[in-house]
């Protein structure tokens, strides 16, 4: 098969959705199956090929005024019809809902070629993209503290309690992803509870739950035991969304009751600054590391290491790292948002508090840490839910999902404004 991806998101930029479509690309092309990865242009790190079955096509593209991670395709149509009429895919495979998506699902249109999305991002749940809102409410708060000098106590940041509000901006964003997404063929879900999440938002399309998947010949773990000097643990791209600040919030009460823990976050991201003042005015700065970017090739030997993993974030689609440390044993506290109860698995391998619940995730997190036989029975049933995950056998799962998406032969083809000049 030849099957064409379109992401807004790709490798040398490390997210969740760049290492899925490297890592289904990879084994399928072992497979003799061809892949052409369309993504925006990153410059230092970019590169046209994967292996012989797998080439990179990167789209000029600019960053988002309010997030300079994201980068937003510059308009091209003229090209996404050169290399739709050159490679001649089977099957476009859309893994963002951003320019690319548009102009993928387009192409899908104008020229017959059945369609799948993976709905990887729920970016209804981003405002961060969108809006200044954490901006004005964190970054500027620690700045203000900063000039003065001042000492932050944690009665301060409960001001700030961030909510869980569905308001009319998402509605609007999710209006907007849901039409690109209804006009696919088929829709990958990463996991049950988004699937359960999407036919509540209403899609009518077809949604097939396939896992992302875990290397689980390299994340591999044993049962661990708990230390008498816990080492915490947060990995992902330190970026607004994922609540850091709540992470640390809670690590403040988990260090009070556990003196002598430690908590190291792993990533980069815009966020990092107003961290580093928050950790400062909480007195945590001999307890917290910035670890920066890691290359998630030395991951699977680092997880190991630490004793529990702790995530605040609540639009996580499946959430890769959760599963790269429960594949090595570790277990988890996170919180009841989307699919995150399906890989922490409540009073299994681990808990989940309520979205923004700072002292929830630290109750959750020391009963944990102090409960030796507790701890064990939870590492032992974090390695067997990662074990459902294997990436070989999801791999042959989206071999079949495609296989069975190429048997629509006789496919539609519609002209719409956008695709007019395809």
């Amino acid at each position: 098969m030849r099957i064409m991806y379109f992401s807004d998101t790709f490798l040398p930029k490390v997210d969740g959705v760049a290492l899925s479509i490297k890592n289904f690309s990879e084994r399928l092309s072992l497979k003799g199956h061809e892949f052409l990865i369309a993504c925006p242009k990153y410059g230092e790190g970019d590169f046209s090929r994967i292996n012989d079955k797998i080439s990179v096509e990167r789209f000029t593209s600019g960053s988002l005024p309010s997030y300079p991670d994201i980068k937003v395709v510059l308009p091209n149509p003229e090209k996404i019809k050169k290399l739709v009429k050159d490679f001649e895919p089977d099957i476009i495979h859309i893994h963002t809902p951003g320019l690319l998506g548009q102009y993928a699902i387009s192409a899908s249109e104008k020229y017959g070629i059945p369609s799948i999305g993976t709905y990887h991002t729920l970016m209804a749940e981003q405002n961060t993209y969108v809006s200044f809102y954490r901006l004005l409410k964190l970054d500027k708060l620690f700045m203000k503290i900063n000039k003065f000098n001042k000492a932050l106590s944690f009665k301060d940041l409960l001001k700030f309690q961030k909510s869980d509000t569905f308001n009319l901006r998402k509605k609007i964003i999710l209006k907007l992803c849901n039409n690109l997404y209804e006009r696919c063929d088929l829709i990958i879900s990463p996991s049950h509870l988004l699937k359960e999440q999407l036919l509540e938002y209403g899609i009518d399309k077809p949604i097939t739950v396939v896992s992302n998947g875990m290397d689980l010949s390299r994340f591999q773990g044993k049962v661990k035991v708990a230390s008498d000097a816990p080492k915490i643990l947060h990995v992902g791209r330190i970026s607004y969304e994922k609540n850091c600040d709540v992470i640390i919030n809670s690590f403040k009460l988990i260090k009070d009751k556990i003196p002598n823990s430690t908590l190291t976050i792993i990533g980069e991201g815009p966020a990092i600054s107003s961290l580093k003042i928050q950790a400062e005015k909480l007195g945590l700065v001999d307890s917290i590391i910035f670890s920066g970017f890691i290359d998630n090739s030395k991951l699977h030997e680092v997880y190991p290491e630490y004793d529990l993993f702790l995530t605040a974030s609540t639009m996580e689609t499946q959430g890769l790292v959760i599963l790269e440390a429960i594949s090595c044993g570790l277990p988890a506290v996170g919180v009841k948002s989307f699919a995150i109860p399906e890989l922490i698995q409540d009073n299994r391998n681990g808990y989940c508090a309520e979205s923004f619940d700072v002292v929830g995730i630290a109750e959750k997190a020391i009963e944990i840490l102090t409960n030796k036989e507790l701890y064990k029975k939870f590492s032992e049933n974090s390695l067997a839910v990662s074990r459902t995950h294997e990436m070989g056998v999801c791999v042959d799962l989206m071999e079949s999902v495609y296989t069975e998406t190429m048997k629509i032969k006789e496919k539609e083809k519609k002209n719409h404004l956008f695709n007019l000049f395809m």
